[in-house]
């Protein structure tokens, strides 16, 4: 049974902040399922120590990277049961809210020390700390954890022997974790890994690169992300590495977890439905309405929106064309919190129109469920995605999603053409070019199938019929982690 560390910052219910936390949630249990003995490392912070049961101090370490003194503890996640590694550093974790950044969104100056004990650990587990389990592969996920292979790579290079494996997720690469080259000095790495082939980056240190350059094995959360980010327009000045360690990387694509997405069963929605029996979902359309404020209609479709608020996601696309949906009678629901002059025009466009427009700044997880059974299509206009699990969800609430065709997005929606219609494998509308007049297109082919109600339900049930599931996204990993694999 092979033995595989995730290292991750982030695990729904305990602590998410996106989509990588659904992933860390569900990813591990189909791992299991398939054969392999996984464990988590993560940060202690306050939201996750508290959902970690029977927790066992396993061992006292000194102070690393300003931390004070660390405790390393193992117990098992409330919900999974998932053996849980948690390091508790109070000076660098114990923080409420956001774990990246303060009140203010403003990141923690010290990001860099925090992440660095993560990928230490991660590289201290491997080399044989807990005595009574050793992880074959260690699994990074995201800038984060992207010294960890660093912080292997430097063990190898001191002994001569290699601890583990290590494959490194990218969840999305725009987030890169660049610090200061001043702080390099503080990470205890070779003065080697600082160069072009190491870590630094625009004379930078980028801890994204780190897991990119010293991991085993490259993943990312879609196929066409994985291509697309060889390029130069969504590389992020990463691309020329991505394209040399081409055949290490391979695209991945997440699945849903139908224990927390499934409109039969969902426990935060106000009405259960299914393919067969689309009335709850009418009925979810109706809760929503009149929980928003929004005018109760079914004339006309009701668009959602659950989103981080950032210029990535399109969503001044979605304000451009707010004229052209309100004037042909829609409704629009946005869930999300982020860029602040977002939050201000979504607001504002609430106030003027109460009854079209609703708006929560911030994240529910109920809510979430709710604008998303509720809706009739799921807003995701995205200039990038490297896969999407919003989209995911509406398909299996019969939620429409309306995309633009990139990264996962082109993945996983089947656009409404007339060719598509009539070989019934549509499952929503795709525009090709990320501007105003093809979302609008898009928009006004939404209203138009909205009109022809058979040929919506048709669509929705061949939505809700799509499977991304989990079980083989982990039968692609384990294809990954023997390939790495130290016995």
């Amino acid at each position: 049974m092979m033995r595989v560390l995730h290292v991750c910052t982030e695990i729904y219910p305990l602590l998410k902040t996106g989509g990588l936390a659904d992933v860390a949630a569900a990813l591990p249990p189909a791992l299991i399922k398939a054969g392999c003995d996984v464990r988590m490392l993560v940060p202690g912070f306050p939201a996750i120590r508290t959902g970690i049961r029977t927790q066992k101090l396993l061992m006292e370490l000194p102070s690393r990277f300003g931390s004070g003194p660390i405790r390393l503890y193992y117990g098992q996640l409330a919900e999974s049961g998932i053996g849980a590694y948690v390091i508790d550093a109070p000076g660098l974790y114990d923080r409420s809210g956001n774990p990246y950044a303060d009140a203010d969104n403003h990141a923690y100056p010290d990001n860099y020390r925090r992440f660095a004990l993560l990928g230490w650990m991660a590289a201290r587990l491997a080399a044989g700390l807990d005595a009574s389990w050793r992880p074959q592969v260690v699994h990074g996920h995201d800038w984060h954890a992207g010294l960890a292979p660093a912080y292997m790579k430097a063990a190898q290079l001191s002994s001569g022997r290699k601890l583990a494996g290590s494959v490194f997720t990218i969840h999305n690469l725009a987030y890169q974790g660049l610090f200061s080259r001043e702080v390099f000095g503080e990470l205890d790495l070779p003065g080697a890994f600082y160069g072009i082939d190491g870590m630094e980056f625009y004379h930078q240190i980028s801890f994204m690169k780190a897991g990119l350059f010293y991991s085993d094995k490259i993943s990312t959360v879609s196929p066409t992300y994985a291509r697309e980010i060889q390029q130069q327009e969504q590389g992020c000045g990463l691309d020329g590495l991505l394209h040399h360690r081409r055949d290490d990387l391979r695209g991945i694509l997440n699945g849903v977890d139908p224990a927390v997405w499934n409109p039969a069963t969902d426990p935060m929605i106000a009405n259960h439905f299914d393919k067969d029996s689309l009335v709850g979902k009418l009925a979810n359309k109706t809760a929503l309405q009149l929980a928003t404020g929004l005018a109760v209609q079914n004339e006309a479709p009701l668009f959602g929106i659950v989103s981080r608020l950032t210029e990535q996601k399109g969503l001044h696309l979605v304000l451009a064309g707010l004229p052209e949906l309100l004037r042909r009678g829609g409704q629009i629901m946005v869930l999300g919190n982020g860029d602040g002059a977002l939050e201000l025009a979504f607001r504002d466009a609430a106030l003027a129109h109460p009854e079209s427009i609703a708006v929560h700044i911030g994240y529910n997880e109920q809510l979430s469920h709710r604008v998303i059974a509720g809706s009739d299509a799921i807003l995701v206009p995205s200039r990038f995605e490297p896969c999407g699990l919003t989209q995911l969800y509406g398909l299996k609430y019969g939620t429409l999603p309306l995309v633009n065709r990139v990264g996962g997005l082109a993945d996983t929606v089947v656009d409404c053409s007339l060719e598509n219609l009539a070989e019934a494998s549509a499952t929503g509308f795709v525009f090709e070019q990320f501007n105003l007049d093809a979302y609008l297109t898009a928009i006004r082919r939404a209203f138009a199938l909205y009109e022809r109600a058979d040929e919506w339900r048709q669509v929705q049930q061949c939505a809700m019929t799509q499977e991304f599931n989990w079980d083989t996204a982990a039968q692609e990993f384990l294809t990954l982690y023997r390939a790495v694999a130290v016995d």
